[in-house]
Parts: C-alpha cells; structure tokens; sequence
C-alpha cells in the first residue's frame, strides 16, 4: 500500500526543459556583466514572488540598462524557456486517469514565463487541467524554498506532509520540504525523467 498519497510537482525542469546556464551568460553577456549583482537578484525575486508588476519588473531594467529595449528584456527572461517533451504530458494524463492521487503543481513561475508557456505550449491548457490543483508563486505570492510556501499548500489541501512527495530540480527546494516531513525527489534533469517516476522512487509507492 502506497505511503504517498499527494504528488507535488515543479514546473521548470520537471515538465518544461530549462537552459538556466544559457539564460545566465546570455543576460551576463545583454548587461555587460561579471555576475549578476545582489540588486537585480532581488528584483528577480520580487517579480517571481508577484510582489512588483511586469510593468514595474521592465522599468527597472530599461531604467538600469537604458541601451536596452523592453523586448531585449523580455527576450533576456524569456531565453531560459525551451520545450515541454510530449511524453511528460501523455504521463501526468496517465496519473489522471488511474487516479491513485491528488497531484499539485508549485512552481516558482512569473506572469512573463506563464504568458510565453501559453502561447507557445499548445497543450498549455490540457497540461493545467490535470492538477486538483495549480500553483504558481506570482500568483499565491509565496516562493520556494521559504516554508510558507509548503506550510501554505499542506494546509490549503488539509494535507499530511508524510504523505506527500514533492519533486523539483533545485536541492534548496527539497530540502526545505522534507523539513517539515514532506518526502521529496531532488531530479537531476541531466539524467533523470519525471516520467521514470514509479521505478526511480519504487520504495515509496
């Protein structure tokens, strides 16, 4: 009998592929940039944590960075964004279907990243439906990995953490999960497949 009765999922490099690598160079490269200074990290938060507007987010740019266009900026935070492989949807369906669990999306996601995703993943639609429940931080205004975030999904959905397992790429964001018992799945998504699932974490289900 299964332990886990609620998967949570991340977005980004769980059912979309990301190229954070490439993102980086290419805005360190837009910037003319060593790194990425601790004022536009912020501002990057802020924005994910739905915390200042896409009007707001731009402005700040074009003002720091006033060479650039507003669409040299979308382009820049767009860039990170690839495909979303066919396959991961037909498997989240497939979870639909057998119906063995609640599934949840929580992602750390802006209104610029969404806004690309819908018009450019023709099943964008299809995808969201399958989740009892779809949560973006932009939107709910909590970002991973603060606890909140966990604290405020477990206690929407009335959830037991032990029965939970959250999947997301980023280490910092599993662990703050399973500090309050959530069972997690760091996926290394240079080797690892979401849709591997059921062999990769067999102990638990």
């Amino acid at each position: 009998m299964s332990t886990i009765k609620t998967i949570i999922f991340d977005f980004g490099d769980v059912f979309i592929n990301l190229d954070k690598q490439g993102a980086m160079q290419n805005a360190l490269n837009l910037f003319q940039l060593e790194d990425l200074p601790e004022d536009l990290v912020a501002i990057n938060t802020l924005y994910e944590q739905g915390l200042i507007s896409t009007k707001e987010f731009i402005a700040f740019y074009t003002d720091n960075f006033p060479h650039l266009s507003q669409k040299d900026i979308i382009d820049a935070w767009n860039f990170i964004l690839k495909d979303f492989p066919i396959h991961r949807l037909e498997f989240i369906k497939s979870l639909v279907k057998d119906n063995n669990y609640q599934l949840i999306l929580l992602s750390n996601t802006n209104d610029l990243h969404i806004t690309w995703i819908k018009d450019r993943v023709s099943f964008y639609d299809e995808f969201k439906a399958c989740f009892h429940k779809f949560y973006l931080s932009h939107e709910i205004k909590l970002r991973k990995p603060n606890r909140d975030i966990y604290e405020f999904v477990l206690t929407e959905n009335n959830l037991k953490a032990e029965a939970c397992l959250f999947i997301d790429d980023t280490k910092v964001n599993t662990d703050a999960a399973s500090k309050l018992g959530i069972y997690t799945w760091n996926i290394d998504e240079t080797k690892e497949d979401v849709v591997n699932l059921f062999n990769i974490k067999k102990d638990l289900f």
